[in-house]
Protein backbone atom coordinates (compact mmCIF):
# COMPACT_ATOMS: atom_id res chain seq x y z
CA UNK A 1 0.00 0.00 0.00
CA UNK A 2 1.30 3.43 -0.94
CA UNK A 3 1.62 5.70 2.11
CA UNK A 4 3.33 8.72 0.58
CA UNK A 5 1.79 12.17 0.26
CA UNK A 6 2.53 14.63 -2.53
CA UNK A 7 3.08 18.30 -1.70
CA UNK A 8 0.97 20.51 -3.94
CA UNK A 9 2.03 23.88 -2.53
CA UNK A 10 3.27 25.81 0.46
CA UNK A 11 2.63 29.21 1.96
CA UNK A 12 4.76 31.07 4.51
CA UNK A 13 2.64 32.01 7.52
CA UNK A 14 5.26 33.40 9.93
CA UNK A 15 8.96 34.13 9.64
CA UNK A 16 10.69 34.35 13.03
CA UNK A 17 14.36 34.64 14.01
CA UNK A 18 14.90 30.90 14.43
CA UNK A 19 12.21 29.27 12.28
CA UNK A 20 9.58 29.78 9.61
CA UNK A 21 6.05 28.42 9.92
CA UNK A 22 4.61 27.16 6.65
CA UNK A 23 1.25 25.81 5.62
CA UNK A 24 1.61 22.94 3.19
CA UNK A 25 -1.16 21.64 1.01
CA UNK A 26 -0.67 17.95 0.35
CA UNK A 27 -2.49 15.14 -1.39
CA UNK A 28 -2.69 11.72 0.24
CA UNK A 29 -2.29 8.35 -1.43
CA UNK A 30 -6.08 8.05 -1.79
CA UNK A 31 -6.42 11.51 -3.42
CA UNK A 32 -7.57 13.28 -0.26
CA UNK A 33 -6.12 16.79 0.15
CA UNK A 34 -5.29 18.62 3.36
CA UNK A 35 -3.39 21.55 4.80
CA UNK A 36 -0.63 20.90 7.33
CA UNK A 37 1.50 23.25 9.46
CA UNK A 38 5.28 22.64 9.34
CA UNK A 39 8.06 24.46 11.20
CA UNK A 40 11.14 24.97 9.05
CA UNK A 41 14.44 25.73 10.77
CA UNK A 42 18.13 25.16 10.29
CA UNK A 43 19.46 21.87 11.61
CA UNK A 44 20.61 21.62 15.22
CA UNK A 45 23.61 19.86 16.70
CA UNK A 46 24.35 18.38 20.12
CA UNK A 47 27.71 17.28 21.54
CA UNK A 48 28.17 14.83 24.41
CA UNK A 49 31.62 15.74 25.78
CA UNK A 50 33.22 12.93 27.79
CA UNK A 51 35.83 13.61 30.47
CA UNK A 52 36.65 10.24 32.06
CA UNK A 53 33.56 9.15 34.01
CA UNK A 54 31.96 12.57 33.63
CA UNK A 55 30.04 14.55 31.03
CA UNK A 56 30.67 18.23 30.36
CA UNK A 57 27.21 19.84 30.68
CA UNK A 58 25.78 23.34 30.31
CA UNK A 59 23.06 25.06 32.37
CA UNK A 60 21.03 27.74 30.66
CA UNK A 61 17.66 29.47 30.69
CA UNK A 62 15.03 28.06 28.34
CA UNK A 63 12.24 30.52 27.50
CA UNK A 64 9.69 27.88 26.46
CA UNK A 65 10.10 26.04 29.76
CA UNK A 66 10.49 29.25 31.76
CA UNK A 67 13.26 27.61 33.78
CA UNK A 68 16.90 26.61 33.84
CA UNK A 69 17.83 23.43 31.99
CA UNK A 70 20.93 21.23 32.22
CA UNK A 71 21.90 19.99 28.77
CA UNK A 72 24.70 18.80 26.56
CA UNK A 73 26.33 21.66 24.61
CA UNK A 74 24.83 22.41 21.21
CA UNK A 75 22.87 24.76 19.05
CA UNK A 76 21.94 25.83 15.56
CA UNK A 77 24.20 24.91 12.65
CA UNK A 78 25.36 28.02 10.78
CA UNK A 79 24.44 28.55 7.12
CA UNK A 80 26.87 26.63 4.91
CA UNK A 81 28.32 24.73 7.88
CA UNK A 82 28.30 20.93 7.98
CA UNK A 83 27.05 19.21 11.15
CA UNK A 84 30.51 18.06 12.33
CA UNK A 85 31.95 21.56 12.04
CA UNK A 86 28.88 22.91 13.84
CA UNK A 87 29.42 20.41 16.65
CA UNK A 88 33.06 21.43 17.03
CA UNK A 89 32.13 25.13 16.99
CA UNK A 90 29.30 24.83 19.52
CA UNK A 91 31.47 22.77 21.90
CA UNK A 92 34.24 25.36 21.74
CA UNK A 93 31.88 28.36 22.04
CA UNK A 94 29.93 27.02 25.02
CA UNK A 95 32.66 25.25 27.00
CA UNK A 96 36.02 26.39 25.65
CA UNK A 97 36.83 22.74 24.87
CA UNK A 98 38.14 21.29 21.60
CA UNK A 99 37.43 17.67 20.67
CA UNK A 100 40.40 15.52 19.70
CA UNK A 101 37.92 12.85 18.55
CA UNK A 102 34.34 13.42 17.40
CA UNK A 103 32.01 10.44 16.86
CA UNK A 104 28.68 10.83 15.02
CA UNK A 105 26.04 8.96 17.05
CA UNK A 106 23.04 9.65 14.85
CA UNK A 107 20.67 12.12 13.24
CA UNK A 108 16.98 12.39 14.12
CA UNK A 109 14.03 14.65 13.33
CA UNK A 110 12.84 16.50 16.48
CA UNK A 111 9.20 15.75 15.61
CA UNK A 112 8.49 14.56 12.04
CA UNK A 113 4.83 15.55 12.29
CA UNK A 114 5.69 19.23 12.78
CA UNK A 115 9.38 19.92 12.01
CA UNK A 116 11.34 19.83 8.76
CA UNK A 117 14.83 20.05 10.30
CA UNK A 118 17.21 17.51 11.83
CA UNK A 119 19.16 17.09 15.06
CA UNK A 120 22.72 15.73 14.74
CA UNK A 121 24.29 14.09 17.80
CA UNK A 122 28.02 13.66 18.43
CA UNK A 123 30.23 12.33 21.19
CA UNK A 124 33.41 14.32 21.88
CA UNK A 125 36.48 12.69 23.41
CA UNK A 126 40.11 13.60 24.05
CA UNK A 127 39.14 17.14 25.02
CA UNK A 128 41.60 20.00 25.17
CA UNK A 129 40.50 22.99 27.23
CA UNK A 130 41.30 26.46 25.93
CA UNK A 131 39.83 28.18 29.01
CA UNK A 132 37.77 30.56 26.89
CA UNK A 133 34.06 30.56 26.07
CA UNK A 134 32.83 32.50 23.04
CA UNK A 135 29.09 32.85 23.63
CA UNK A 136 26.55 34.52 21.36
CA UNK A 137 25.39 37.97 22.51
CA UNK A 138 22.09 36.56 23.87
CA UNK A 139 23.60 33.37 25.29
CA UNK A 140 24.20 33.08 29.02
CA UNK A 141 25.26 29.70 30.36
CA UNK A 142 27.52 27.95 32.80
CA UNK A 143 29.32 24.72 32.05
CA UNK A 144 30.31 22.04 34.54
CA UNK A 145 31.40 18.43 34.79
CA UNK A 146 28.79 15.96 36.06
CA UNK A 147 29.10 12.25 36.81
CA UNK A 148 27.71 10.18 33.95
CA UNK A 149 25.63 8.12 36.38
CA UNK A 150 24.03 11.28 37.80
CA UNK A 151 23.12 12.58 34.32
CA UNK A 152 21.66 9.20 33.34
CA UNK A 153 19.66 8.97 36.59
CA UNK A 154 18.30 12.53 36.39
CA UNK A 155 17.50 12.71 32.66
CA UNK A 156 13.82 13.58 32.33
CA UNK A 157 13.66 15.27 35.75
CA UNK A 158 12.87 18.93 36.47
CA UNK A 159 16.53 19.93 36.00
CA UNK A 160 16.87 17.90 32.76
CA UNK A 161 13.57 18.60 30.89
CA UNK A 162 14.89 18.72 27.29
CA UNK A 163 13.56 15.71 25.34
CA UNK A 164 16.29 15.97 22.69
CA UNK A 165 18.93 15.57 25.40
CA UNK A 166 17.26 12.30 26.42
CA UNK A 167 17.38 11.24 22.76
CA UNK A 168 21.09 12.13 22.60
CA UNK A 169 21.79 10.16 25.77
CA UNK A 170 19.91 7.12 24.38
CA UNK A 171 22.03 7.19 21.21
CA UNK A 172 25.18 7.53 23.33
CA UNK A 173 24.20 4.46 25.37
CA UNK A 174 23.07 2.52 22.28
CA UNK A 175 26.50 3.04 20.69
CA UNK A 176 28.18 1.56 23.74
CA UNK A 177 29.85 4.87 24.53
CA UNK A 178 29.09 4.58 28.26
CA UNK A 179 32.39 2.96 29.10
Amino acid sequence: MNLEWKELGRKEILKAAVFTVTERESQGPNGQCGKYIVNEARDWVCVIPVVGDKFLMVRQWRHGEGALSIEFPGGVIDYGENPEDGARRELLEETGAEAGKLIHLGTVNPNPALFANHFHIYCAKDLRFTGKQNLDSDEFLNYMEMDKKEVIAKMGSKDFPHALMATALCLYLAHGEEG
